[in-house]
């Protein structure tokens, strides 16, 4: 994906949706296609769960284990791990990113979450999981496409990626345990481990993490990085692509009955995260503008702000809760909205690029 606004400041084709590859383009089209396929095939071999469940990795079949881990990996082969030590040249950006990423999505998510849905404890589950999985894949495009900060984006796409090995199974203790409790909230209802959750992000985040760091780092030495970003990650790309369709077919092949008999349940699930993407969208260029960014930063900073990791949040899910379970199916929901409204927030960032008045900060 190439920039572009030139040094000039020349207005950006606005033609978003051509500057996605094939596949990003139609991504909502594909997850259709995956759930029908996933609902028709669960009809057609009804004793699919035990056949998934002859081999597992811990609590998850080997082939969804296997599926959940390819959709990761070419996601962290594409982060420029050499880019982590930069981010301390811009503070601003850094705790600005921290304190969007880390303190305020999480808090929001899990407030949205418990007010609409109070009387579904699976699906706010998913929704609080899916507030504490960070982007680190699909804002590197949206950044590009809205003409942001590249550099700065690789910087936090980063620094999210070890972020999260870090802090995700704290925080998924904090929210969906400890601050209920304190707050005097009904969690009866769910029942897990935070060393589970722990566990899975070391598994499907940690492994596929040191693959694509490694990746990185013997493409490069052996071949240049002109040919790994050239050649290598345009080709393992779409397998990332495959592994999350892959997930939501079997996701929806065993949790047929439950889908087509509550329909109304993934408009519940859509509601919180359509309010949560356009807060966390315009809190980003808010605290960006009041900070002094440029547009560059403040819509780099907007995108890594409201952009979710549903990779991660649909592999603790199922590695958690199980590949049936509701909080599995609020994770694909999830890049169901995201990419319409992400391509949209997209156009608006073009057009508030026009009738930006600030001036980009001295580096």
């Amino acid at each position: 994906m190439t920039q572009t606004a030139d040094k000039a400041g020349a207005p950006a084709d606005t033609d978003v949706l051509h500057k996605l590859s094939f596949l990003d383009r139609f991504l909502p089209v594909w997850i259709i296609v995956a759930m029908g396929a996933g609902l028709l095939l669960g009809s057609v071999i009804p004793g699919l769960q035990g056949v998934l469940d002859a081999v597992k990795i811990g609590q998850v079949s080997l082939p969804i284990a296997l599926g959940l881990l390819l959709m990761m990996y070419p996601v962290l082969a594409k982060v420029r791990y050499d880019k982590l030590d930069t981010v301390t040249k811009d503070k601003r950006t850094m705790v600005l990113s921290l304190v969007l990423n880390w303190i305020l999505g999480p808090a929001l998510m899990f407030a949205l979450a418990w007010l609409m849905l109070p009387d579904l404890p699976e699906y706010r589950t998913g929704l609080i999981i899916v507030g504490l999985a960070r982007c680190i894949a699909m804002v590197i495009i949206w950044n590009d496409l809205a003409c942001g900060d590249r550099e700065a984006a690789a910087v936090l796409v980063a620094l999210n990626s070890v972020f999260q090995v870090i802090m995700f199974g704290v925080l998924g203790w904090f929210y969906l345990d400890l601050l209920p409790g304190w707050l005097g909230l009904d969690t009866t209802n769910v029942d897990f481990s935070p060393w589970e959750i722990a566990l899975s992000v070391v598994i499907f985040l940690g492994i596929p993490l040191a693959a694509g760091y490694l990746s990185r780092r013997i493409g490069e030495r052996s071949k240049g990085r002109d040919w790994y970003e050239g050649e290598f990650l345009p080709k393992i790309g779409p397998i990332a692509l495959y592994g999350l369709l892959f997930t939501i077919v079997i996701l929806f092949a065993l949790q047929g009955d439950n889908i087509t008999s509550r329909p109304l349940d993934v408009a519940r699930i859509a509601l919180p995260l359509l309010v949560y993407f356009a807060i966390m969208w315009i809190g980003g260029y808010l605290l960006g503008k009041a900070s002094g960014l440029s547009y560059e930063r403040t819509t780099t900073l907007a995108f890594t702000a409201a952009g979710n990791n549903f990779e991660l949040a649909i592999a603790v899910a199922i590695g958690v809760f199980g590949v049936t379970s509701g909080q599995a199916l609020a994770g694909v929901v999830g890049p169901l909205i995201e990419v319409p409204v992400l391509v949209a927030l997209v156009y608006v960032s073009l057009w508030l690029r026009k009738r930006w008045t600030a001036k980009a900060p001295a580096e």
